[in-house]
């Protein structure tokens, strides 16, 4: 359990500060394309019978080039950039069910891609979660204020000389390596809702960057220690409770988004 609690924990930090700027920049459909997509790669090594790990990098890394790539002449037409994403994912997807209709024993383990075994965790697998992680955190450090400028501003950056393609580029790899390494464990759908969840909930709140992050994050990390104390206890699937305590958080959020609106309102009418 010790190594699921640090599991979880890394998985949620990394899921709410690259989910902040996905919810921010209007990428939720790739977040969800890329680690979906990704789990055609651990099909494919899972067949050959290497590491899960190296067929998740290389999709992931792979979706993320071809809809950095395709779609990002149309970083102003959101339809393009839909349509090269939704292509991406549906080429993956579709050599996943190619390579698990060739497998005579993937059952199992494709259950496990998809939702996730946080319960399982090995110590082995907690350092590389870790240090992915660290790593995660420092490359959205180091491109902070760039994606900042294009996801707020996207025509103030390119009149400053930043590219909105190569920022662009650089934030999908960074994203679907952060999911490449927690798939095995939390599941390739349980870290689109972790990754959207709380970054919709946190903006919902506050439009400060600094603060929608942290609290992104924080809700990240309340989703992820409920969820894990409440399948213990009931025996339910982990990515119910993840679901719904997502869709919780954003729907209060909203509601006090909705509060805070009518006082000021009362306010200038009074």
């Amino acid at each position: 359990m010790m190594n699921t609690w640090i599991a979880g924990s890394v998985v949620a930090v990394i899921a709410g500060i690259t989910g902040f700027f996905a919810v921010l920049r209007g990428s939720t459909f790739a977040a969800h394309a890329i680690p979906n997509g990704a789990f055609a790669g651990a099909a494919g090594a899972g067949l050959l019978g290497i590491n899960v790990l190296w067929g998740l990098a290389v999709f992931a890394v792979g979706g993320a080039l071809g809809i950095g790539l395709l779609g990002s002449e149309g970083r102003g037409r959101k339809g393009r950039h839909d349509v090269v994403t939704a292509l991406t994912l549906v080429v993956m997807l579709g050599l996943g069910a190619l390579f698990v209709s060739v497998s005579t024993q993937y059952a199992e383990e494709t259950y496990s891609l998809l939702f996730g075994e946080v319960f399982g965790v090995s110590r082995t697998e907690v350092l590389p979660i870790v240090g992915l992680g660290i790593a995660a955190a420092i490359a959205i450090g180091v491109a902070f204020r760039p994606l900042m400028l294009t996801s707020a501003l996207p025509e103030v950056a390119e009149a400053r000389g930043v590219s909105n393609r190569r920022v662009e580029l650089y934030f999908l790899i960074v994203m679907a390596l952060a999911t490449s390494m927690t798939v095995p464990v939390v599941g390739a759908l349980l870290m689109f809702s972790l990754m959207i969840g709380p970054a919709a909930a946190a903006r919902s709140v506050t439009a400060r960057p600094g603060a929608a992050m942290a609290l992104s994050v924080a809700i990240a990390l309340a989703t992820v220690w409920l969820s894990i104390a409440l399948s213990y206890r009931t025996n339910w699937p982990l990515g119910f409770f993840v679901g719904v305590i997502g869709a919780a958080f954003y729907l209060v959020g909203l509601g006090a988004r909705a509060l805070a609106g009518h006082s000021v309102r009362g306010a200038v009418g009074a």
